[in-house]
């Protein structure tokens, strides 16, 4: 297998994988959409809220908020079903500070709430981002609440996901008979301006990779003078996360976590 990343950023990575199955593909897709640990915002006490939002949508707005989950960060705590608090009689809270991080928020001025005004007992475990609004307070209006984060996977609920977009396409191949000639209505059918005809009126492509095998220009065309397909061990692959990770620290646990499957598989046999 062959991997050429084509674009690469903190939230951004596109890839192309050669001589690789569907199903390999979509278990990759799959695994880091439900399957990787990320750190999330599970329970909160309202202690005060004068605002006009009802707690439960407060609570609810601080469960999306990204918290940075770098791979540091989950390595430095415990899953929150295997910690040994939960064989603690006294412990009446369900976690501690081996498998969870704690945040607070006390604001009673005018004005938007933002993801900044949360602060956490790990300086380095915060909000991935510190302008997402939460809440307006008006005068004679207070907040203070109490937040804990869990580590979780997006199998147990949406806000676990690290992933915004996870996908995949199979690698688009087009072709033209040279007996027929290409009409300017075909050229315009292609949603992504992919075809373009040269001053010889020649078919040409342009950025292959956004087709998305919608075989627009194949209905447009009357004449059969083109032709869409994929080749079929060729995969161009998306991811996008919310910030709490990068692109290559989702598909490097969803790798692992997939290893960790085929290892439990053979080990059955």
């Amino acid at each position: 297998m062959e991997i050429e990343v084509k674009e690469k950023n903190d939230n951004e990575m596109i890839f192309v994988l050669n001589d690789i199955d569907v199903e390999f593909a979509n278990a990759i897709r799959r695994i880091g959409m439900m399957e990787v640990p990320k750190l999330t915002i599970e329970y909160v006490s309202i202690i005060k809220n004068d605002s006009s939002m009802f707690n439960e949508v407060l609570a609810h707005r601080l469960g999306l908020i990204p918290i940075v989950s770098d791979n540091k960060t989950i390595e430095s705590l415990i899953p929150n079903e295997d910690c040994d608090c939960k064989d603690d009689e006294n412990n009446t809270r369900g976690y501690c500070s081996k498998c969870s991080v704690s945040f607070s928020l006390t604001k009673s001025t005018p004005g938007i709430v933002y993801s900044k005004d949360l602060h956490s007992n790990d300086p380095e475990i915060k909000p991935v981002y510190d302008t997402i609004p939460i809440l307006k307070l008006k005068e004679d209006q207070e907040v203070e609440l109490e937040a804990v984060a869990i580590i979780g996977k997006g199998k147990e609920h949406a806000k676990w996901m690290p992933t915004t977009v996870c996908t995949y396409k199979q690698y688009p191949v087009i072709t033209f008979n040279d007996k027929e000639e290409l009409s300017n209505d075909v050229v315009e059918a292609c949603p992504n301006n992919i075809l373009k005809l040269n001053r010889k009126k020649k078919p040409t492509l342009q950025n292959i990779e956004n087709c998305t095998l919608c075989k627009a220009c194949v209905r447009a065309s009357e004449n059969d003078a083109i032709d869409v397909s994929h080749e079929k061990n060729k995969i161009i692959f998306k991811i996008e996360t919310d910030g709490s990770m990068t692109p290559k620290e989702v598909l490097l646990s969803a790798c692992d976590v997939l290893n960790s499957k085929a290892d439990k598989f053979i080990e059955f046999f």
